[in-house]
């Protein structure tokens, strides 16, 4: 390979491909033209539809590697120290014949989320507003400079970011940021575990707003995003926008709960050396409620049975009553302050808006049903799910008195808890059946026959006229 003619330095985090992209565009050439001066294993990744992935990724060999840096004129330890992928490798390349070499990946199977970077900067950088994508986390998606949202890169649609001008409380929440991470490290925690926590906590606020009479701010703030008015997009907007418009949000439950004086209020809340339930007025919920700027929002997510708040508030209690306030050697995970159950996790735009594609190709399914169910009656499941939540907790403690009583204590708290699931599945089927999902399909959820289906919800409504 030819040693290049331009100098051209790759952007901190930047993806390899991105990289070679740039270069291809710089000399004029078509970037098949440049790829093709290494020899490839496997394919480009490409979307179910057949387009090409931008968060496509390549590895290269050490030839490969010594040929880009001949090529870029920029030194092998500038490369390395902006290219997250230099120098990863797999056992295939061994197999190359002499050549240089590269392999195919998936950006966020190498290092991490990619999302794209901002081409108003990169026109400062290169003087080319050329696409660039880079490995970021969700708190580095804001440029301050220009007053944008980078989107993820693994997703197949045409917008790169989305404008911040309208909503300057996004920009001042990154610049508040720093001072958390700064926090958080001070505190011995991993800034990742942080806002990975806040986030899966303000993202399962942002599935149940729709039940907030009093939301304000949320709608206003996606609307400004997509432009002014989400229109007949809403559920499109709500999943492209969600990261950004919840942001403010996130950044503030992270400072909360990395604040001492929280957790002593969640150790209040429970009565302290004399165990009490969680009230649903709780200090701990009213003050998050007023620093994230809805004082009225307590109540509502103190009665969120099952969450990832609600399981926090559970190990600060559970490590203030542990002897010495410290987790040993083989603490379980559940017992770890900042740690997410899978379940817990935010769903990825990637897959929302596949949901909300099946949505559109088949009207009445999909999940965005739930927006036109009555708030009392999503009130009403949640509250089910949190009794057979609580009445199977207390089924994990010491039992006392004979063998057969136990048994018998066992055996009711069970029939109690599925006697609570079942009535909270029966009022799910009523809500979606009322909201248009089609019977077919609720059956299947339920597994149930169709007409089984039918007659246990007939049943139900003969119930509810008498």
């Amino acid at each position: 390979m030819v040693p290049g003619v331009f100098r051209l330095s790759p952007v901190s985090g930047e993806t390899t491909l991105s990289f070679l992209c740039r270069i291809a565009a710089r000399y004029g050439l078509e970037e098949q033209a440049l790829l093709s001066c290494w020899r490839w294993r496997g394919h480009r990744p490409r979307h179910d539809g057949g387009g090409l992935r931008a968060d496509a990724e390549v590895l290269l060999d050490a030839a490969g590697r010594r040929a880009l840096v001949e090529l870029s004129g920029a030194g092998e330890e500038t490369l390395a120290r902006a290219l997250p992928s230099w120098g990863r490798e797999d056992s295939s390349f061994t197999a190359v014949e002499a050549g240089v070499a590269g392999g195919w990946r998936v950006g966020g199977a190498v290092v991490g989320p990619a999302a794209f970077g901002c081409r108003l900067c990169a026109v400062r950088r290169t003087g080319a507003a050329v696409r660039v994508v880079r490995y970021a986390q969700r708190w580095e998606r804001v440029c301050v400079r220009h007053g944008r949202w980078a989107l993820d890169a693994d997703v197949d649609q045409m917008l790169e970011h989305l404008d911040l001008r309208g909503v300057p409380e996004v920009v001042a929440a990154r610049r508040r940021w720093s001072g958390v991470a700064r926090r958080a490290v001070r505190a011995g925690v991993d800034v990742g575990e942080v806002f990975g926590l806040a986030y899966a906590v303000v993202a399962r606020w942002w599935e149940g707003a729709y039940g907030w009479e009093r939301e304000e701010i949320w709608p206003r703030r996606l609307h400004r995003v997509a432009g002014g008015n989400a229109g007949s997009d809403l559920e499109w907007w709500r999943v492209v926008g969600r990261d950004a418009v919840i942001f403010p949000e996130v950044v503030a439950v992270a400072d909360a709960l990395l604040d001492p004086g929280m957790a002593q209020r969640v150790w209040a809340d429970s009565g302290g050396e004399r165990p009490r339930p969680l009230p649903a007025d709780g200090e701990f919920c009213r003050r998050l409620g007023e620093r994230v700027g809805r004082p009225w929002l307590g109540p509502l997510v103190a009665v969120d049975h099952g969450g990832p708040l609600l399981a926090w508030m559970g190990a600060v209690i559970r490590l203030r009553r542990r002897p010495g306030g410290r987790l040993g050697p083989f603490a379980r995970f559940d017992e770890n302050l900042w740690w997410v159950r899978q379940e817990h996790q935010p769903s990825a735009m990637a897959a929302g808006l596949r949901s909300v594609s099946r949505e559109r190709k088949t009207p009445g399914s999909g999940t965005n049903w739930r927006a036109r169910v009555p708030a009392e009656q999503r009130f009403l499941i949640e509250n089910l799910l949190g009794d057979a939540e609580e009445q199977l907790l207390q089924l994990r403690g010491a039992q006392s008195g004979t063998t057969a009583d136990a048994a018998q204590y066992l055996l009711q708290g069970l029939g109690r808890g599925l006697e609570l699931l079942d009535q909270a599945l029966l009022r799910v089927m009523v809500a979606a059946v009322s909201a248009g999902v089609g019977m077919e399909e609720v059956a299947r959820w339920a597994r149930m026959s169709v007409d089984e289906a039918a007659e246990v919800l007939g049943s139900y409504r003969d119930g509810e006229d008498r």
